[in-house]
């Protein structure tokens, strides 16, 4: 059922973009009287799965069988269809071909255009009926947990994240984001009442990107709850205690964070360890507590993750008014971020390269049980995507179209038809290889 809800949230989301993205360009053509021949959601490779010819129009409405895409054939157009005999005709006046450069122009943009116009309508409409909720940088009092390689990199636990690379951050869940997407050189953190400056090594990049969280919250670990099918069900652990240290046959050690029980009981595997307790109805008196550890490294005790219990929540609301200007910036705030996400693929020294990912990998963002927040959050996330991706300067892809348009404006010199035809073959290749990248990282991954 998991599964299913994953892929029914990925078609929907990718239909909607596809949509709003073909449209952009079908509404351009209609504006300048430009033929669309079709219009599909899907491909139709063979057949398709509906169609539909309105009286007295030019256009094939459809849907095609194949859930991946979809496009906007419009008349005198060289695009993936490859339609080499309609070029071999003379012009007509309703032809892509036949219109000025600048009215082509806006035929390429349309699409990029609706998809980041969809963006700013759904982030206007999250703030407006949601709000904002986050957890400023200033409110993690208890510092940061660092796993191996924030400690490789010299971060230490309890670690206050003051600046990265002299920019004060706002927002916790900002930081990794902002040192990956910023290559940040040095971050600036408070630690034991000093401050001290930790610096990012160039090879640490690839490692920090494929390590989830290397920087997290400094939760400490409070029992939310204890299944009875647990094997330490009956250890004397009740809702709200808390593991304060744990106890070796040398010493005492204080775990104040989630992280370093759970490195201790991964370190333990299949072993009964002894931990102390500040208990939920008695916090001034500590209790031994044994623990049967699996062979997972786990106790089958369920943690309280809710991070309001630990720090104080920063609330926003906002009126459709101030709504407007907000979602407008988040979705600048998203494209520039992106960007600078995209620019670390062709660095090869981040290896980025590795975490290009296909259908399978937009899938795993998704939730497992359906939540129209999340759902709307990620798809304008995914527009963003799309938009981005299709104005870079690639044959095959809408920017390479618009390069090529703007080469005409500038210079008065239509490129030649034969040129193009050959560049949209090579931006097609381009495009297979990506895809070939994409899904062999995914299925890496699966078997990794």
């Amino acid at each position: 059922m998991t599964i299913l809800i994953k892929v029914i949230q990925v078609i929907l989301a990718l239909s909607i973009l596809v949509l709003v993205h073909e449209f952009g360009h079908y509404i351009f053509a209609r504006i300048f009287k430009i033929k669309v021949e079709k219009f599909y959601l899907f491909f139709d490779a063979g057949f398709a799965l509906f169609k539909w010819k309105p009286k007295n129009s030019d256009t094939e409405y459809g849907i095609g069988w194949l859930p991946f895409g979809g496009y906007c054939k419009i008349a005198g157009m060289i695009d993936e269809s490859m339609d080499k005999e309609q070029l071999k005709k003379e012009p007509q006046p309703w032809e892509y071909r036949s219109h000025p450069a600048w009215q082509r122009f806006f035929v390429l943009f349309g699409g990029v255009l609706f998809n980041a116009i969809l963006a700013i309508i759904i982030y206007i409409g999250i703030l407006y009926t949601n709000g904002e909720e986050y957890i400023k940088n200033s409110d993690v009092t208890t510092g940061i947990a660092v796993n191996q390689l924030g400690k490789d990199i010299g971060f230490k636990n309890g670690d206050k994240i003051l600046a990265l690379d002299d920019a004060i951050v706002e927002k916790f869940d900002n930081i990794r984001g902002d040192i990956i997407t910023n290559q940040v050189k040095k971050v600036l953190v408070e630690r034991d009442g000093e401050a001290v400056v930790v610096e990012i090594a160039d090879h640490f990049f690839p490692a920090i990107l494929n390590s989830g969280e290397f920087i997290d919250y400094g939760i400490p670990f409070v029992v939310d709850s204890i299944p009875p099918t647990s094997k330490n069900f009956s250890s004397g652990l009740k809702k709200g205690d808390k593991i304060t240290a744990v106890i070796t046959a040398d010493s005492t050690i204080n775990t104040p964070f989630f992280t370093e029980v759970k490195e201790f009981f991964s370190n333990n595997k299949g072993k009964e360890v002894v931990v102390l307790v500040s208990p939920s109805d008695d916090k001034e008196n500590l209790k031994k507590i044994s623990l049967k550890v699996d062979d997972e490294g786990l106790i089958g005790v369920f943690m309280d993750a809710n991070l309001s219990h630990f720090f104080q929540t920063t609330k926003k609301s906002y009126t459709l008014l101030a709504a407007i200007p907000a979602g407008i910036k988040m979705t600048g705030n998203q494209i520039a971020n992106y960007w600078k996400q995209l620019k670390l693929i062709f660095t090869p020294k981040t290896e980025a390269y590795k975490s290009v990912g296909s259908f399978i990998a937009i899938g795993s963002i998704f939730p497992s049980s359906w939540n129209w927040l999340a759902f709307w959050s990620i798809t304008a996330f995914l527009s963003i995507m799309l938009a981005v991706l299709n104005i870079l300067p690639i044959p095959a892809l809408d920017g390479g179209h618009i390069l090529f348009t703007l080469y005409e404006i500038i210079t008065g010199r239509k490129p030649n038809e034969k040129f193009l035809m050959v560049a949209q073959t090579i931006g097609m290749i381009l495009l297979i290889a990506l895809m070939i990248l994409a899904f062999g990282n995914d299925i890496f991954k699966l078997f990794r």
